[in-house]
């Protein structure tokens, strides 16, 4: 599966099409390096338009190849969108008074999986959360222990059809072999969040073009939400309120930004372009528009991780991620407001991350590639089953170039 023992994370996203390059020693990684290119073929983290997206990801991987001297080929590719949904599983089997063995995990674990699936959705992940034996709750590994009756926990995230095929399909055309397709919120916590945080509990807020979050508690994933506000709302408020294009909106945002009016000076001022000129303008302005959209998606966010029991099991408090956790003010004020420690995450405890790769904007990129070291076995249980997504996808493609008349390419896809 690592060619080299080099793995490619691929962050396909809104504002940025990001890979970033793993090269595995042992049983660690070490970022060798990263490409980008601006993304215009996104809408709140879906595909809608294929060509400039094409364009986006061959210029991050070229990029990417370019100034580490690998030849990309095969990636970890990230996937978000409020399409993304988290269902609870159980399942159950009899042990009938004897030790656990492995084979007891495997078919108390089939039968969690045994849920209906609607035709337009695929199963992205299939994560056990936790096993109970004979009523004892909060097992982590049950071979080995005694009893009559087991359970399982699994959390499942699925995602719809439609949007899988044009990732896919995307990447195919850039020229490149997708080995699985991971949930961004769960790439973003490899590379954030530490097993001791998850273990006590912690909340992962990526802020991209949506917000994701993923609540861990005991070690175990424990929700996963899809809020469907972004840094691209932030950048789209600044752009009606001043009256200024988008793209002169985001600098403002990125340079000037700020989640509360609280932290601003009243003298300072700011340029704002209008009618072809710079006119001065106090940056409390920017912030008066900023902070009732900051504070919005602080509040569904709280609401999200009240779904979950009482989202104050999230002791060691919210890692925030993505770009849009750089918004000046942003932490501080979700801290204020959830009553929980909020931090920006990094990825300073992985090697090569140092300087500009040190930046919560990457973290995805980082933790695809991380999840690709952690989960060696995904092309292969994906292989060898036929109505799984990658089945079903071939059987796609190949009904595609099947009618173009280019069996050659998916004769390449096949091998």
């Amino acid at each position: 599966m690592k060619r080299g023992n080099i793995i490619i994370g691929l962050d396909v996203g809104t504002t940025k099409v990001c890979a970033v390059v793993g090269e595995v020693a042992g049983s660690e990684m070490e970022i060798r390096g990263i490409g980008t290119a601006p993304s215009t073929g996104l809408k709140k983290g879906v595909i809608i338009h294929i060509e400039p997206t094409v364009d986006s990801i061959k210029k991050a991987v070229q990029e990417a190849g370019s100034s580490t001297g690998v030849q990309i080929r095969e990636v970890f590719v990230g996937i978000t969108g409020n399409h993304i949904k988290g269902i609870r599983s159980h399942g159950a089997t009899g042990i009938n008074s004897r030790d656990v063995i492995p084979a007891d995990v495997e078919r108390v674990l089939e039968s969690a999986r045994s849920v209906y699936m609607p035709l337009d959705r695929e199963i992205l992940h299939f994560i056990p959360t936790g096993y109970t034996l004979d009523g004892q709750n909060g097992i982590k590994d049950p071979v080995g222990m005694a009893g009559d009756r087991l359970e399982a926990h699994v959390h499942i995230i699925t995602g719809a059809v439609s949007p899988l095929q044009n990732l896919l399909k995307c990447c195919e055309m850039a020229g490149l072999e997708v080995i699985e397709v991971v949930f961004e919120a769960l790439a973003s916590a490899a590379s954030t969040i530490t097993d001791e945080e998850k273990e006590l509990g912690v909340a992962l807020v990526d802020i991209g073009g949506t917000t994701e979050i993923a609540l861990y508690k005991d070690g175990f994933l424990q929700h996963i939400a899809n809020i469907p506000v972004g840094g691209h709302h932030f950048t789209n408020d600044i752009a009606i309120g001043f009256r200024i294009p988008f793209a002169e909106a985001e600098r403002l945002k990125k340079d000037f930004g700020c989640a509360t009016t609280h932290m601003i000076k009243d003298k300072e001022m700011i340029d704002i372009p209008r009618a072809g000129q710079q006119k001065k303008t106090p940056r409390t302005h920017l912030a008066e528009i900023l902070q009732p959209r900051a504070e919005e998606l602080i509040d569904l966010i709280k609401d999200e991780l009240s779904l979950c029991s009482d989202y104050s099991i999230a002791l060691s408090g919210v890692v925030l991620s993505g770009g849009g956790s750089l918004l000046d003010g942003f932490d501080s004020l979700a801290e204020a407001s959830l009553g929980l420690p909020v931090r920006i995450g990094s990825c300073d405890g992985i090697k090569g991350c140092r300087g500009n790769i040190n930046n919560p904007i990457y973290a995805t990129g980082v933790g695809l590639a991380l999840y690709g070291l952690d989960n060696e076995s995904a092309k292969v249980s994906y292989e060898n089953n036929p109505s799984g997504i990658f089945g079903k996808m071939k059987d796609w493609f190949a009904g595609i170039f099947k009618g173009n008349g280019d069996s050659e390419t998916y004769q390449h896809m096949k091998t």
